[in-house]
């Protein structure tokens, strides 16, 4: 076969790979990365700045299952997608950077875009960073990232490439290496886990987004055997909401642990049980604790913790499914009810307006609309009060939690879901960290909504001053007309004035020839 350049063989082999959008933005130092695109057949999204581009790229892989891949150039194109970068490996998704980098840094200094350490400064928000100096090392590095992505769990990687490398011709890439076969949950996992159930008089289990591919099974399993169940806000969707012993994503109120303490069985699959599961250190068990993860480190990261299982989510359930289990009945559905309603209203009165807006949404959005969230007080209630009708399409930036996700990730989300309807959640704040994107959404042609929470300020740390009984400052910002701003990017817009209007505005958005922004306030309600 004919040689290319290394930049262009690089595309190919990422298409020969099933890789079918790439986002960034081009420069000089990685411009031999865009000659093998076009002839590659893979579809490149133009972001408006770096960051952009590595929201896509997570929104991408959360709606397609498949890597999200992003290409950005030295120095400064670098350090724009580290923040993207850090909130994909917080919530385990696979996106994959590459970039170029200079030939060398230490005999010369003053280059364009320089760093001192570009590589080191990528691994510090990644699972590892490695700077490829060759075809092969290219090459090899781009197949272990896409096998760690398949087989373990999926966070960031990051692959450099000198200059010179990317300009040089180089051999293809060699065929892809055959796929590992997916493996059955080890037969003592299965033993463990379904003893424990036999065993169990009020079981529990809590499921996270490492649970979302078992759904099915794991839904069946808690409705077989009579358990309680919450799910972490990545988990929303798994258990459906017919089941009357769902407590949903209230995993977070302040008195859960009294519920989770009433368990002589909690069962954990999938999820960190972190700060942002929790917002305490300890889960508040009483009884015996299981925890199951594809990852390690995991397994013992909550004190308390009885038994480790080290097995993929999906496996488990399919290998407990098929044991002789029987239901007990010590749940109550009229204490669960009763208990989700206190909280709801609970919720409600921390944030007040905001409950009647989740609720009409849900009400009118179709079953297999995709989410994408902000960090905004819209986002925070709508996903405790929310009950999602399919697992895996409520995406917000739990771990890292940044600001500006929410609009890229739809674009990615749409890009890879495409004619299938995606909305955007963001707070006035928030959206104005990436809301160049929308040329981009234009530009594309995407029927996307986008939510616009506008409260005037940024409430929730006003409301953390007061709490902390500081006088809030620094809270309250000029913002611009956003309808304006939206119609001015070739966007439309509405400012809907009652809920009805809500619902006709979101509904007629997914309709559309382009994005629509949809300006809510508080007095929308």
């Amino acid at each position: 076969m004919a040689r290319r350049p290394l930049g262009a063989e690089i595309s190919h082999m990422l298409k020969s790979r099933g890789v079918d959008v790439i986002f960034g933005i081009p420069g000089v130092h990685n411009q031999e990365m865009y000659r093998g695109i076009e002839e590659a057949g893979i579809t490149h999204v133009l972001a408006r700045h770096e960051q952009g581009a590595g929201f896509m790229a997570d929104g991408y892989a959360r709606a397609s299952g498949k890597p999200g891949v992003a290409y950005v150039i030295t120095g400064p194109g670098l350090c724009n997608i580290m923040t993207p970068m850090g909130q994909a490996y917080s919530d385990s998704v696979p996106v994959l950077v590459i970039s170029s980098c200079l030939d060398e840094t230490a005999a010369r200094r003053g280059q364009l875009h320089q760093m001192l350490d570009q590589e080191g400064a990528a691994r510090t928000v990644c699972d590892w960073s490695y700077e490829a100096r060759t075809a092969g090392a290219a090459y090899q590095l781009i197949d272990r990232a896409l096998a760690e992505f398949a087989g373990t769990r999926p966070r960031t990687k990051h692959i450099q490439v000198p200059i010179r490398a990317l300009e040089a011709e180089a051999e293809p890439a060699p065929a892809a290496p055959a796929p590992e076969m997916a493996r059955a949950a080890p037969e003592a996992a299965v033993a463990l886990v379904a003893d424990a159930l036999r065993a169990a008089e009020k079981p529990l289990i809590i499921l996270g987004g490492g649970a979302v591919a078992g759904a099915d099974a794991w839904a069946e399993l808690a409705r077989r055997i009579g358990a309680a169940s919450f799910t972490t806000y990545a988990g929303t969707g798994i258990i459906p909401k017919s089941d009357r012993l769902a407590y949903g994503s209230y995993l977070a109120r302040p008195d859960s642990p009294s519920v989770i303490g009433e368990a002589d069985l909690v069962l954990a699959v999938g999820t960190e049980l972190s700060e942002n599961d929790l917002w305490r250190v300890l889960l508040g068990h009483q009884g015996r604790l299981i925890r199951v993860d594809i990852d390690p480190e995991q397994l013992n990261s909550m004190p308390g913790t009885d038994d480790g299982v080290l097995c993929d989510a999906a496996a488990l359930a399919e290998g407990v499914l098929a044991e002789d289990l029987t239901a007990v009945n010590s749940w109550s559905a009229k204490d669960v009810a009763a208990t989700r309603a206190r909280w709801e209203a609970e919720t409600d009165a921390e944030r007040p307006g905001i409950v009647p807006l989740a609720r009409a949404l849900e009400a009118v959005l179709p079953d297999d609309t995709m989410i994408y969230s902000d960090m905004t007080q819209f986002a925070y209630v709508s996903k405790e009060v929310w009950t999602m009708p399919r697992p895996g399409h409520w995406h917000h930036p739990c771990g890292f939690g940044t600001l500006g996700y929410a609009m890229p990730a739809a674009i990615g989300g749409c890009m890879a879901r495409k004619g299938l309807p995606t909305m955007a959640i963001a707070g006035d704040y928030g959206f104005q960290y990436t809301l160049q994107e929308l040329g981009a959404a234009v530009e594309l042609g995407l029927p996307l909504p986008i939510i616009l929470w506008d409260n005037g300020k940024l409430k929730e740390i006003e409301d953390s001053m007061v709490r902390a009984q500081i006088a809030p400052n620094a809270v309250i910002a000029h913002n611009p007309d956003f309808c304006a701003l939206a119609r001015a990017y070739g966007a439309h817009a509405e400012a809907p004035g009652s809920i009805e209007e809500l619902q006709s505005a979101v509904l007629g958005a997914f309709k559309a020839d382009k994005p629509t922004l949809i300006y809510v306030t508080p007095e929308t309600a």
